[in-house]
């Protein structure tokens, strides 16, 4: 809780987006730093848990998927395939194209980010009983969904 000089406006205390925002922020320190102690970046847990969920897809695919930029998508590629977690592949039907598959090793790096994850998400819900996460999450996923729908 802050106080003093590091108080904000009393007005945005009981704001939802002001709360969000501010809560996200804490989010992304916390990931960021679960992932660094880890080796690795969020763009790989998403793109590994991606593969991992619907199998090999493209480039494309992956970007429309886990919402990352399609540069960021190749860059983040090429490390994760530098450590023997993706390969990629010519995609038979279009040859321009490359199929990225998940390779043993990466199901295991996977599932090694998805226990920092994990972590990461008790450290930051740990004021909230097991019912409210699940409340929280149902809330947020509402409020995405009616801006992204």
């Amino acid at each position: 809780m802050t106080t003093g000089d590091d108080a904000g406006p009393s007005e945005l205390a009981g704001m939802p987006s002001w709360l969000l925002t501010q809560s996200a922020l804490q989010a992304q320190r916390i990931i960021a730093e679960t992932f660094a102690a880890g080796n690795a970046r969020g763009y790989h847990y998403r793109l590994l848990a991606t593969l991992a969920e619907y199998g090999p897809a493209s480039q494309a695919t992956l970007g429309r998927r886990t919402g990352i930029d399609r540069s960021d998508v190749v860059a983040a590629l090429n490390e994760l395939a530098d450590h023997g977690y993706v390969v990629r592949s010519p995609d038979p039907a279009d040859g321009r194209r490359n199929i990225i598959t998940l390779t043993a090793a990466g199901e295991q790096q996977c599932e090694r980010l998805r226990t920092l994850v994990l972590a990461a998400q008790d450290e930051l819900f740990a004021p909230l009983a097991p019912s409210e996460r699940d409340q929280l999450a149902a809330m947020l996923a509402k409020v995405l969904n009616h801006h992204q729908g």
